[in-house]
């Protein structure tokens, strides 16, 4: 069952990149959505195993390294932790890829769409069930390549080319720490297998180890190198830019990618490692403050884009910030609580985003649509329950994991895990606040397109609705349905078993009433709250905007984090580049070593020219000339 999981998606990819043209696009559209939608499902039996009677197992494929003391093998991991990524990474796959063949059905190159989609599907699926360091990077350079892909597939655009090529580079740097650490691992503990790792991690040395001038444990440099590579991968804070303006690639991608399965690798990782993270307070600690600054960040600003696409994936940057902050306190089994009703209700809002773009004809600016619930009357309930979901509105799947996030950062009783908390709630309000002005802007008030009439518009057909119907039930009855088995007490640990380092729950005492009261509050206020801003009075916003203009130059311009790399490090690249190119380049390698060799070619030639003259008496002097050179060499020797 486990090899059918992982291999029938590298199957779909293969015949449809490769044999998409004999096949024809619709067989490729339906083989590859078959492949995917059959591991979904044997997905979730091996979940309803683990639940039922602790399913554990380890598939050992091939050795795959076995040199010295290195030694490792290619395996299927199944564990509580592989198996709820199983059922979120094959599921939301299953539902893009039928998705894709409404949205994507003028595209004349399918077959090539639905190969990546599936070659990331078996990539993001060997991540999360290796057992090995190894495997492991193996997985998180194949989704890197295949968002690369993926970003880029409407290559003869240039934005998307940048965009493409922007998230590869951000993400080597992130990748960079993490061959670091994976390297510093062997290095100390002789083995990259998960186990043998974990368990020689409470025995090691604690003798500090000198990095880039700072004396640091080293548990503690392990884990921050890791987390570097977390961070890059999961668009934390400074190396976030690459996510948004991924948006370029088609909403297809940025549902499947960069809000459930890809940007969640870097919790994943964490979670993984809790055994090693767990002896780092030191690494925990800058875990909680990186996830809270990313949440607040990006929820800042979200609040003042207009890029329908753009405000989802900071929204997406917001929420990963607090599944890391969760991962920091302690509360690994909350994080992936998190991790898991998030999945839904993101691919939610993103493939509900992609019915109103294909409804606009590829317009994505909200404050040029409005009207438009009328004419959509499928997507704009769909979205609502997406956007209910992600504001934590009570009893719908964010509300369970969201609040338990912020509650077990209170409850955690350090003045970190306070400032947290108090970081989190906050984040909820803003949270709402965007969501609803991006349903408000889009769905209500006028109509304000003037490149398409409001009759035009026209709902999505079915292949697009009913994945968009199947993720909204897993937004509304995720939360409640599985509350109790991932972070309930006695339940949660006999699920999780080993597969996370679970400690003891951080208390047995309740939040006070107030605070459990707050969050859920302010978001049920935000909705009044922003109808009249976006929909009765829209002289609020632009009042505000304009009596705050420096806070919301600032915000539009994205904390200046662009401009402020383009200047420590895009342009003095290109100016070292530049130099480099011209000076050395092109006047000492080029001028003495190609150019130079072909021009002397090119004077003897012009030279010897001259002798083809045409004249019998010339040659024949040539030939004695050369006859005479020839033996007075055989004489000398």
């Amino acid at each position: 069952m486990e090899y059918f999981i992982i291999f029938l998606p590298l199957l779909g990819s293969i015949l449809s990149g490769f044999f998409g043209s004999k096949i024809g696009h619709r067989n490729s559209e339906i083989l590859t959505s078959s492949f995917v939608s059959v591991s979904s499902i044997l997905s979730l039996v091996i979940f309803y195993s683990v639940i039922t009677s602790g399913y554990e197992n380890n598939l050992h494929l091939a050795t795959w390294v076995n040199s010295g003391s290195l030694n490792v093998n290619w395996s299927i991991k199944i564990d509580a932790l592989s198996s709820v990524m199983l059922v979120v990474v094959t599921f939301i796959s299953s539902l893009v890829h039928i998705y894709s063949i409404g949205y994507m059905s003028h595209d004349p190159h399918k077959p090539r769409f639905m190969a990546y989609l599936s070659l990331f599907t078996f990539a993001m699926l060997t991540l999360v069930t290796s057992d090995n360091f190894l495997q492991l990077f193996f997985g998180w350079e194949g989704v890197g390549v295949c968002s690369y892909f993926l970003i880029g597939f409407w290559f003869k655009k240039d934005t998307a080319n940048a965009a493409a090529i922007k998230a590869f580079i951000v993400n080597r740097v992130g990748d960079f720490g993490l061959a670091l650490g994976i390297f510093l691992i062997f290095y100390l503990c002789g083995s990259i297998n998960y186990n043998e790792v974990f368990n020689s991690i409470p025995k090691l040395d604690q003798n500090n180890i000198n990095f880039l001038g700072f004396d640091l444990n080293p548990i503690s440099l392990i884990c921050i190198l890791l987390f570097i590579g977390a961070m890059g991968k999961s668009a934390q804070f400074f190396l976030h830019t690459w996510l948004p303006d991924a948006m370029e690639g088609p909403t297809p991608v940025s549902a499947l990618i960069h809000a459930a399965t890809m940007v969640t690798a870097g919790v994943f990782l964490v979670v993984r490692c809790s055994p090693i993270f767990e002896f780092s307070p030191l690494a925990l600690s800058i875990v909680t403050i990186v996830g809270m600054t990313t949440a607040l960040f990006a929820a800042s600003v979200a609040m003042v884009q207009n890029d329908i696409k753009k405000i989802i994936a900071y929204s997406t940057c917001s929420q990963l910030g607090y599944m890391f902050f969760a991962a920091g306190v302690g509360a690994y089994n909350v994080a992936m609580f998190h991790l898991f009703t998030h999945a839904f209700f993101k691919a939610l809002l993103f493939l509900g985003a992609g019915s109103v773009i294909h409804a606009f004809k590829d317009e994505q600016d909200i404050s040029l649509m409005g009207g438009a619930r009328k004419k959509l009357p499928y997507t704009y309930i769909l979205m609502i329950v997406g956007t209910l979901a992600l504001t934590g509105f009570p009893l719908l799947s964010g509300f369970y994991s969201k609040d338990a996030i912020i509650e077990f950062a209170f409850l955690s009783g350090t003045s970190l895990g306070y400032f947290a908390s108090t970081i989190g709630i906050f984040t909820a309000f803003l949270t709402s606040i965007y969501s609803w002005r991006l349903v408000f802007k889009t769905f209500h008030g006028t109509f304000n397109n003037k490149n398409i009439s409001l009759n035009e518009l026209h709902e999505s057909p079915l292949v697009m609705l009913i994945p968009l119907f199947i993720l909204s039930l897993g937004a509304i009855f995720s939360g409640i349905a599985f509350k109790d088995l991932l972070i309930g007490t006695e339940s949660s640990v006999q699920f999780w078993k080993s597969s996370i380092y679970f400690i003891e729950p951080l208390s047995s005492d309740h939040p006070p009433l107030w605070f459990l009261l707050l969050t859920p509050t302010l978001v049920t206020l935000s909705i009044p709250i922003s109808f009249y801003m976006f929909v009765k009075n829209k002289q609020v916003p632009e009042y505000l905007a304009s009596s705050n203009e420096p806070l919301y130059t600032f915000l539009k311009n994205k904390w200046y984090f662009d401009e402020l790399y383009d200047f420590l490090l895009v342009r003095p690249s290109k100016k070292i580049g530049h130099y480099f190119w011209k000076k050395v380049d092109g006047s000492i390698i080029d001028k003495f070593g190609p150019d130079g060799i072909s021009n002397i070619i090119k004077k003897i030639s012009f030279k010897a020219v001259k002798f083809q003259s045409g004249f019998i008496y010339q040659y024949a002097f040539i030939m004695l000339l050369g006859f005479s050179i020839i033996l007075t060499i055989l004489i000398i020797n």
